[in-house]
């Protein structure tokens, strides 16, 4: 991380880049910027007015958070970022499958990475557009990265999902379930239920603490919820953006802070269950070197089957995609 000058001598540099001010760049910038935890954010989009007006209101709302350089730019302003998050590319249509999204993505991707480890060729890459976890295996093909610095926001949002309707069944604060998303990004995610817990008691002997009969096909509704909340957004709003700034948020926090959160982030698998050379979705410990573990969880028979066809699916998709 780069070091600026301060009272006391030399401080983190906290600098950040979002390519593409679409609603999800915009969402996660503007949650950078309530949170306060860079220094420097810079907007790019190849539709410079945008990116400038969004600029500009950021800007404006400055008198009422922490003290930042907020500014627009092209590639060339990249250089000095922790982290650069890319949210370009199109976006999803109603009825439209995260995968139904390749095609037209892969071929943008394939011009943006390359210009952003020209210029900036020793940050963290963050990968937020759809489908995440195909585009983030061809960013580290194409940006020639550690894996560990080229990072997918994976099911980061599932995950999020998953112990809100958790929660809300349970009756509980979703900050007290601890349960997780693996695998895609998308219709073959895998919940581990093998796994959940509220306050660290398994969710079938927590149950009966909330006066509830633990129901696996009840449970299993659920997920079925979880797994389609994006399409059921997007039919109703046209898109989602909100909650995935969150979730990018929460990453990059971990990234600036060296904080070492363990977060289900997408990233090159090496071997997990069975899997490699694909990028999905495991939990991992992020830090400020990108993610710097990544977890092998007891999973049960079923659960490790699903993940090991979440990935063939991922992989068959990915080899069958022209050059």
């Amino acid at each position: 991380m780069q070091e600026i000058p301060g009272e006391n001598g030399a401080v983190p540099r906290r600098k950040v880049a979002v390519v593409g001010t679409g609603l999800v760049g915009s969402s996660f910038a503007y949650a950078l910027m309530i949170r306060g935890i860079a220094s420097e954010l810079v907007l790019i989009d190849t539709n410079a007015k945008k990116a400038v007006g969004e600029m500009m209101d950021f800007n404006h709302g400055l008198s009422f958070v922490r003290p930042m350089r907020i500014s627009a730019g092209g590639y060339a302003d990249l250089a000095g970022s922790s982290v650069v998050v890319i949210a370009a590319g199109a976006s999803q249509r109603p009825g439209e499958t995260r995968l139904d999204l390749l095609s037209r993505n892969a071929a943008i991707f394939r011009s943006i990475i390359p210009e952003v480890v020209r210029h900036n060729p020793n940050g963290i890459i963050l990968i937020a557009t759809n489908p995440v976890d195909i585009l983030t295996s061809i960013s580290l093909t194409e940006s020639h990265l550690p894996p560990s610095r080229v990072i997918g926001s994976g099911t980061i949002l599932d995950t999020s999902r998953f112990r809100f309707l958790l929660s809300q069944y349970y009756g509980v604060d979703a900050r007290s379930v601890h349960a997780y998303i693996v695998g895609e990004h998308g219709d073959s995610e895998i919940p581990l239920w093998s796994l959940a817990s509220i306050g660290g008691v398994r969710l079938q002997e927590f149950a009966p603490l909330r006066n509830k009969t633990y129901d696996q096909q009840q449970m299993d509704r659920l997920f079925v919820s979880v797994r389609d909340a994006a399409y059921e957004i997007i039919r109703r709003k046209g898109s989602t953006s909100y909650a995935i700034g969150l979730g990018l948020l929460s990453i990059v926090e971990a990234i600036l802070g060296d904080h070492r959160t363990v977060l289900s982030v997408s990233t090159l698998m090496t071997g997990q269950y069975g899997v490699r050379d694909i990028c999905l979705s495991l939990p991992c410990v992020v830090g400020a070197n990108g993610v710097e573990e990544v977890l092998t969880l007891n999973l049960s028979p079923l659960e490790e089957e699903g993940f090991r066809n979440s990935a063939q699916k991922l992989a068959s998709t990915l080899a069958s995609l022209p050059r």
